[in-house]
């Protein structure tokens, strides 16, 4: 809209908009002609930002180079710089990032759609908006539903482990009982070799490529070294532990063992679901089990595993006083009561 001015008190103020967005501003006087010509300037270097500010050519290409000459993540970029390509970035708005989402992924979910375009994009945008080049952009994003994750247990991944030794497949017993001790994904397990492993003091090396290169260093447990000492051997330094190339070569044996098992059918992500929410249970703080597990931000274990309990009685802890379910009789009715065991 035009600007217009106004008062507040005896001080003339202005306000209004531009493509670029609004402005607004004191005149700092109480003379109304003065007051016209402050608020008519204001609103020509608005404009001249506008056309011929530092960023007014700015290109998504030259935006994006610009975040990976930073070091910033390539993940995603390859679609997003397609689509967008020499799209100058002030005509680059919420509703052209939303549209984006649709047409480069019109069957995906929304968490999908957040992920892998929606993220990506604001990122370097705003990696410019901090260059001086643009305004930063905010997005509402779509709406998700996550599913509740289905964690392995102790018991399942034991049960899962002795029907591999049974099916004379201990590498792949191995690895379940590694990653459920481990929190590793299936393609952090399965790349690991031997010069990773050091057994003598129960230690392990992980490492990735994702968002940009990383290692850890993960404990493993008595069970887990016994099971790795099993298939150890005189291995050649440079050899897969697990012997699988590659993660999805263990699907079609992991999912016999689990139908001759006799057991739920859960994937091998869901061990490290199960190291997340067992630790939980175990009373760890998030902290504590993002460092050990390999999460980046204690607010994803918290997010994502720290569902509540259904036993009402968690709270007695508080006091670390042992109680019991009993029915007593009160003068009115009978009705059910905890009451504390000396």
């Amino acid at each position: 809209m035009p600007h217009e001015i106004f008062k507040r008190g005896k001080i003339w103020h202005y306000r209004g908009s531009t493509a670029q967005g609004r402005f607004r501003g004191t005149t700092r006087t109480t003379d109304k002609a003065i007051a016209q010509r402050v608020a008519a300037e204001a609103e020509t270097r608005e404009w001249k930002h506008h056309l011929d500010g530092p960023g007014a050519h700015v290109t998504f290409a030259n935006a994006a180079n610009a975040y990976l000459d930073a070091g910033k993540s390539t993940r995603f970029l390859l679609k997003l710089s397609d689509h967008f390509k020499d799209t100058p970035l002030r005509n680059i708005g919420s509703g052209n990032i939303l549209a984006a989402a649709l047409k480069l992924y019109p069957n995906a979910k929304g968490a999908t759609r957040n992920r892998q375009v929606i993220a990506p994009t604001l990122a370097i945008i705003n990696h410019a908006a901090e260059l001086g080049w643009c305004a930063p952009v905010k997005v509402k994003r779509y709406p998700v539903n996550p599913k509740v994750k289905t964690p392995a247990t102790r018991e399942w991944v034991t049960t899962f482990a002795a029907q591999a030794d049974a099916d004379n497949l201990p590498h792949l017993g191995a690895l379940c009982l590694f990653m459920f001790g481990t929190a590793a994904r299936i393609g952090e397990a399965v790349r690991m070799r031997w010069d990773d492993v050091d057994l003598h003091k129960n230690t392990a090396k992980l490492s990735g490529d994702k968002p940009k290169p990383w290692t850890r260093t993960a404990h493993l447990s008595p069970a887990v070294i016994t099971a790795m000492g099993n298939i150890c051997g005189h291995k050649d330094p440079a050899e897969l532990v697990f012997g699988y190339a590659e993660s999805g070569s263990v699907k079609k044996t992991w999912d016999n063992v689990i139908e001759r098992a006799g057991i739920e059918r859960l994937t091998p992500h869901c061990c490290r679901h199960g190291f997340a929410t067992a630790m939980l249970h175990k009373g760890f703080d998030p902290v504590t089990i993002a460092k050990r597990g390999g999460w980046k931000d204690p607010a994803i274990v918290v997010r994502t595993y720290g569902h509540a309990l259904d036993d009402t009685t968690v709270t007695d802890v508080l006091f670390d006083t042992p109680v019991t379910q009993t029915t007593i009789a009160t003068p009115a009715t009978t009705r059910k009561k905890r009451i504390k065991l000396a």
